[in-house]
């Protein structure tokens, strides 16, 4: 340390960093949650929004700009450092490049994109122009996935023999709205990019790689609102050994029945399940003793229908961590693209 220089500890470092200025693109349900958390985010300030609907049709508050076109968002706004992107998912590469573009680091909601190329080419951008990629993973963060990635990393399971997971949810004509962009091919993409792409994340972030081997689906009744499946089952094999499979629907009736993730191993046998994979119903693992979780937080809800795990708060928190370098990211844009990956493979066996 140079004479005269005084030392300040890193907590203060960050207290005394200047606000983050952040941008939402895109502002429907999930852009609306997007300006919740920023406005909730120490030293993190909400520069401006923007739609190609107005704030009035969009039914947001007055208390920043509001613009319509991305290029004159950021040739206008000074100071933007981070934008979060919940814009249709066949435009959330498009608008992460021009935000890289522009010098800011993106916020991805899931999925990355809708094809692994667009994601390659984010991720290139990105690495160019030394910027982070955060995606919008927050399953991650419930306890019961972060007990699991431990149980599975530490071993305690021994040689995995089978990973099956079950994702049975509502989505009916309260959800697939006329005119709007879901269940479109082309902004949509399909129900495992939309409804369960959170689900093949934690498959990834804790088992590692898949290869699908068997693919079987349908549109049982859906077929007046959605270009694709509503229903599908997936047969893979785990990268690391061992079997699995991925039975999914939006065709339950009314309302969500369960998100579950079971595993049988060498050592035991766990099942996490709920709606949406927020509590363990079952483990019996040899010499271990099933510790007290804290509880899940609730899903989203969206009146009708419910969502995955209300865990956006803790993407912020860690965006603000990694600018200020006391944390890595979350979810990285690799492992956003390997999700991609997965279900770009499984739609493409499909069609076989």
């Amino acid at each position: 340390m140079e004479f005269g220089m005084e030392f300040i500890p890193s907590s203060t470092i960050n207290i005394m960093r200047k606000e983050v200025g952040f941008v939402v693109i895109g502002c429907g349900r999930i852009g609306k949650r997007h300006i919740e958390m920023i406005k909730a985010t120490e030293g993190a300030k909400l520069l401006a929004t923007c739609d190609v609907k107005s704030i009035k049709e969009l039914g947001i508050s007055e208390d920043c700009d509001h613009y319509l076109d991305t290029e004159f968002l950021f040739k206008d706004v000074e100071g933007i450092e981070v934008a979060a992107i919940a814009t249709p998912n066949g435009l959330h590469a498009e608008h992460a490049l021009v935000s890289i573009k522009y010098g800011a680091h993106p916020i991805i909601e899931k999925p990355m994109s809708l094809r692994s190329l667009d994601a390659e080419n984010v991720l290139h951008e990105a690495l160019q122009k030394g910027r982070f990629v955060f995606g919008v993973m927050q399953n991650r963060y419930s306890p019961p996935s972060k007990w699991l990635k431990e149980i599975i990393s530490s071993d305690k399971l021994g040689n995995i023999y089978m990973v099956h997971v079950d994702c049975f949810w509502n989505r009916d004509d309260r959800y697939y709205r006329s005119g709007d962009w879901h269940g479109s091919k082309k902004l949509d993409g399909g129900t495992l990019f939309t409804q369960f792409s959170h689900f093949i994340d934690i498959l990834y972030w804790v088992f590692g790689d898949i290869h699908p081997t068997h693919v079987d689906i349908h549109n049982f009744n859906h077929k007046e609102s959605i270009d694709f499946e509503d229903s599908g089952m997936v047969h893979f094999d785990l990268a690391k050994g061992g079997k699995g499979s991925l039975n999914y629907s939006t065709s339950v009736w009314d309302s969500n029945l369960e998100s579950s993730l079971t595993v049988i191993g060498e050592n035991g046998s766990i099942k996490i399940a709920g709606q949406y994979m927020n509590e363990v119903v079952h483990c019996n693992i040899k010499n271990y003793t099933m510790p007290t979780l804290e509880a899940s937080n609730p899903p989203n809800n969206y009146g009708a229908y419910k969502g995955s795990a209300a865990n956006h708060i803790y993407v912020y928190e860690n965006v603000m961590s990694v600018l200020a370098g006391s944390s890595p990211i979350t979810t990285n844009a690799l492992e956003g693209l390997k999700v991609v990956d997965i279900i770009e493979r499984i739609y493409k066996l499909s069609e076989n």
